[in-house]
């Protein structure tokens, strides 16, 4: 990001306003007039999050499904064995709470939908629900599986725009995740991925305490996938399925590029291991969490 752009980031967020070059008088097209500026658009008002204006008018879909993680924690393999029950549609990370609404301040528009009763959050949530809504259409199934891990910091605005969500908690040991992210990014220091992995797993702690959900391990998972999926149906309120096991024979695989299949055949024969990071290399920033959650 350039200098530039940074401060126009910085100046439209709490002035409203941007720094910008005039074009020379008389320039093609523009006859000296000065440009309509572009770029990030002001801080909108805040507001507190809330449920549904009218939940049955408001939300079309019913009991979805969040799996709520951390980066590198395994949430793709999860998604496709979950995606491969005949009741769930488990579609790729949508980053759904990056959608936004603006009005206009002091627009007709938004004086309209606050008549309606119907702010920024409000609106979005119809937004989301209504997409969300329309790729499970699609599938054909019931029940919708989303597994975006930057959820876990938007528990709070997922709660409130579905009120009868069901949640997973997907963990793996923090020093294996750190270890993880700091390799497919090798400018990130392995410091700096312990810093900003505990963040997200914090959040799930956090999440967790007040929403309550089904708690497993990627450990678990690859160790005895068929145990660990038959306690998610459970706790979801199906039946457990075989075909979640072939996960990696599906279309999903394919769109994927392939791969998955190999490595189903590996966690089914026990041939994956997944890291158990010695205790004396785990960074100090993880430490607590690793003992909460049971890897210390």
């Amino acid at each position: 990001m350039s200098l530039l752009r940074k401060l126009n980031t910085k100046l439209a967020d709490t002035t409203g306003y941007q720094v910008r070059r005039v074009p020379a008088p008389g320039a093609a097209g523009n006859l000296g007039a000065v440009p309509r500026p572009r770029g990030p658009r002001p801080a909108r008002p805040a507001e507190a999050a809330r449920r549904p204006v009218d939940p049955v008018l408001d939300r079309l879909l019913e009991r979805p499904v969040f799996i709520l993680t951390s980066v590198r924690s395994g949430s793709t393999l999860l998604r496709l064995m979950l995606g491969a029950h005949s009741q769930l549609h488990a579609s790729h990370e949508l980053h759904l709470t990056g959608l936004e609404v603006y009005f206009k301040p002091g627009s007709p528009t938004e004086r309209s939908f606050r008549a309606l009763g119907l702010g920024h959050e409000d609106l979005e949530g119809l937004l989301w629900d209504r997409a969300l809504h329309r790729e499970l259409v699609r599938s054909g199934k019931p029940f919708i599986v989303e597994k975006t891990p930057g959820n876990a910091f938007q528990w709070r605005r997922i709660a409130e725009t579905w009120p009868d969500a069901r949640y997973l908690f997907l963990r793996r040991h923090p020093a294996a995740v750190a270890r993880s992210w700091h390799e497919a990014v090798p400018d990130r220091s392995l410091d700096e991925a312990a810093e900003r992995v505990v963040k997200y797993m914090e959040a799930m702690e956090e999440a967790h305490a007040e929403l309550g959900g089904h708690v497993l391990r990627y450990e678990d998972l690859t160790a005895d996938p068929a145990a660990q999926l038959r306690r998610i149906c459970a706790c979801l309120g199906l039946d457990f399925e075989p075909g979640m096991l072939d996960y990696g024979s599906g279309l999903e695989n394919t769109v994927l590029g392939g791969g998955f299949g190999d490595w189903n055949d590996k966690i089914r024969s026990g041939r994956v291991q997944p890291d158990r990071p010695a205790p004396e290399t785990v960074p100090e920033v993880l430490e607590p969490i690793c003992r909460t959650w049971g890897y210390l």
